[in-house]
C-alpha cells in the first residue's frame, strides 16, 4: 500500500510529499504534524488486510451480468431467476 494513501487514512488532512515511496524521503508540509514510520508501516499492513479481505468483491463485480443482462434475466425469469443467475457468481466467489 502506497504511503500517502496510509498517511491520508491516518490524518485526512495531511499534506505531504514523498519521493519513490522511501520512509526517508517524506516531506510535510503546511504544518502537518509528523507521523512515525511505524504508525504508517502498521497503518499500510491495516489498509492491505482491509484489500484482500475485500477480494471477493472485486471478482464478483468483475463476473456479475450488467444491469442490462440484470434486468433482461428479471424480465424473462423474474425474481427467482435473477436470484438464482446472481447465487452463481456468490457461490463461485464467497465471502472470505
Amino acid at each position: 500500500m502506497n504511503i500517502i494513501k496510509a498517511i491520508q487514512a491516518i490524518n485526512p488532512d495531511a499534506q505531504v510529499t514523498c519521493n519513490e515511496e522511501d520512509y526517508d524521503q517524506i516531506t510535510w508540509l503546511n504544518g502537518t504534524a509528523v507521523i512515525s514510520k511505524a504508525d504508517i508501516v502498521a497503518k499500510q499492513a491495516e489498509l492491505k488486510a482491509d484489500y484482500d479481505a475485500k477480494e471477493y468483491q472485486r471478482k464478483r463485480k468483475a463476473d456479475y451480468p450488467t444491469w442490462q443482462e440484470q434486468m433482461d434475466i428479471l424480465y424473462h425469469s423474474g425474481v427467482e431467476g435473477l436470484k438464482t443467475e446472481l447465487k452463481k457468481t456468490k457461490d463461485k466467489y464467497p465471502k472470505g
